[in-house]
């Protein structure tokens, strides 16, 4: 069970990874050997999944982002590992959701420019059959994060 200062110490964590466990432990008012267990433990529990760096999009070249809505009549088994295959392996496509409602999937796709939609839509159609694909640019970010709330955390 996680308590207020674990809440505290993921919600630093998912802002800034890089900090160091002196200013951690600081803020959350723990040693720095009680804060270095703590995090470890979050890590074990698989409540840290993972400290990465977040890149500039602007700077690596892709500042383009494109949704694609994909409906497809196939839904078994093999069909499903083929396209989840797929999606995987192609680098632009930076999420992919199952979804309810008239649409079968939604792909996130980030480009150098909204030209290269083109090769990356072939490359998906040349490898898994899709009923219908509708792709929309996204015309300004309003939120963007990889930050989740803490506050339902167990």
């Amino acid at each position: 069970m996680l308590d207020e200062r674990d809440r505290r110490l993921l919600a630093l964590l998912q802002t800034d990874a890089s900090l160091p466990i002196s200013e951690l432990a600081e803020k959350v008012s723990l040693s720095l050997s009680a804060c270095a267990r703590r995090i470890q433990r979050l890590e074990e529990s698989g409540h840290i999944a993972a400290r990465v760096a977040v890149l500039d999009r602007e700077k690596m070249g892709v500042p383009t982002t494109v949704f694609a809505l994909i409906k497809t009549a196939h839904h078994q088994d093999g069909w499903i590992e083929l396209f989840r295959r797929t999606v995987g392996e192609i680098a632009e496509i930076t999420e992919a959701h199952r979804l309810t409602g008239h649409y079968d999937y939604i792909l996130k796709i980030v480009l150098p420019r909204v030209e290269h939609y083109d090769v990356i839509y072939k490359e998906i159609v040349r490898r898994v059959e899709l009923f219908d694909v509708s792709a929309s640019i996204s015309m300004e970010v309003l939120k963007s994060g990889t930050s989740v709330p803490v506050g339902h955390a167990r």
